[in-house]
């Protein structure tokens, strides 16, 4: 796989940054590239389903719906035969029962597509499913979705008048987005709450946090990552000269609340603690499939020694827990805090026409070891919860005990 393409192959849904969305883990490289005949091409040689499925039901229900279907006012969009095609392949999609697996009529594919080019007008929060449920991941450091209270692992129970329980993450996103200084409204089950609450949240251009650096002082050195974008290795790389210009000895990784991103980012940071060679993260196709292994470029420039302490919740997603899963582990770091989200499949982006796409789940990411990330997410060596309470209070017992893991080994 090509350098490019390895780049837009994005783990879970970075861009997200938008007001929502993606889990995507999506490649977006030489298929976008394919042209109209390559495309009529695919489509004459598709596969074929096999003699014992039955279309009959469906041509028997177009024909009725052909002949006597009849809208309920005036005012109801027509609706051409195309769009019933659009439609049909959507209910193909949604059948599979995946909220990663989903196609994209042309507006729907014109609206992805920008958005993963990166400049967005929303609330600053990626959503997934939840088992069945959509589910807040976690909200940007410094977004609207975050000033106005919203947390990862929130259910997001309506968006304004529409009831979630139907919509998949890329109809939510589109409910969610909106016009700059527009306000949208969301119903919010948390644990602990005894009934649903309002949250009304103000549309901004999203501005993608990265990092933040401290030193903590008593030889302990602090990094939280917020996204894995394009050019937070670079920035990681920076970091990482702080910490060893700094002199201390004791490193804290921050990877709450961080949904994920790039691949690529992922792998180039894990690079710098492990050897050339080292699996990182294997890419699970199936049965009688050939895994695609990922593996360290070996920058390698932190000994054995190195007291390193990652920081985790359920807001750590994709990219954050291949990088978690990988140094834990491989013994390079202790995991600390809560279980994580557990996002780990890969969906790959295919045109069906020139203006159609659609996202389908290819494979998912299995640990060093083996251990499928979707599975149950990760969880911490050492489980530390942070309570509504202890944020209003400004108090963070995951950070703390970091702290005191990396001073005391205990």
């Amino acid at each position: 796989m090509d350098f490019a393409k390895k780049h837009a192959r994005l783990v879970a849904g970075l861009i997200i940054l938008v007001s929502v969305s993606f889990f995507l883990g999506a490649r977006y490289g030489k298929e976008q590239a394919l042209n109209s005949a390559a495309l009529a091409n695919l489509t004459n040689t598709a596969t074929i389903p096999s003699a014992n499925v039955n279309f009959a039901p469906f041509w028997k229900a177009w024909t009725i719906l052909k002949k006597d279907y009849v809208p309920t006012s005036t005012s109801t969009n027509v609706v051409t035969d195309q769009d019933k095609v659009w439609g049909a392949i959507q209910g193909l999609t949604a059948s599979l029962g995946d909220p990663y697996t989903v196609f994209f009529p042309p507006v729907e594919s014109k609206e992805f597509a920008t958005d993963i080019k990166g400049s967005f007008v929303g609330v600053g929060m990626e959503v997934g499913q939840d088992t069945g449920v959509l589910t807040i991941v976690a909200p940007l450091k410094g977004s609207p979705a975050e000033a106005a209270g919203l947390r990862a692992g929130d259910k997001i129970l309506r968006i304004d008048d529409k009831d979630s329980a139907r919509l998949s993450t890329e109809e939510a996103v589109r409910l969610i987005r909106g016009e700059e200084g527009t306000a949208v409204t969301f119903t919010i089950g948390r644990q602990g709450k005894t009934a649903p609450f309002t949250v009304k949240v103000v549309r901004q251009t999203i501005n993608i946090p990265t990092i933040d650096t401290k030193d903590m002082g008593n030889g302990v050195f602090y990094i939280a990552l917020y996204s894995f974008s394009e050019n937070s290795p670079e920035l990681f790389r920076g970091a990482l000269r702080q910490f060893v210009e700094s002199k201390d000895t004791k490193l804290i990784l921050d990877l709450r609340g961080n949904p994920g991103g790039y691949l690529e980012a992922a792998l180039d940071m894990a690079s710098w603690f492990l050897p050339s060679g080292q699996v990182v993260v294997s890419e699970d196709y199936g049965p009688g499939k050939d895994p695609t292994v990922y593996r360290s470029k070996g920058y390698n420039v932190f000994n054995d020694q190195l007291k390193f302490a990652i920081l985790v919740d359920g807001g750590s997603a994709s990219a954050s827990e291949i990088l978690a899963g990988a140094l834990s582990e491989l013994g390079r770091a202790t995991l600390i805090g809560q279980k994580t989200f557990g996002k780990g499949s890969v969906q790959e982006l295919v045109p069906v026409t020139d203006d159609t796409t659609l996202k389908v789940t290819i494979a998912r990411w299995l640990t060093p070891k083996g251990n499928s990330i979707s599975h149950q997410g990760i969880t911490p060596a050492i489980v530390v919860a942070r309570t509504e309470a202890d944020a209003k209070a400004g108090k963070d017992p995951q950070l703390d005990r970091a702290v005191q893991f990396l001073n005391t080994g205990k």
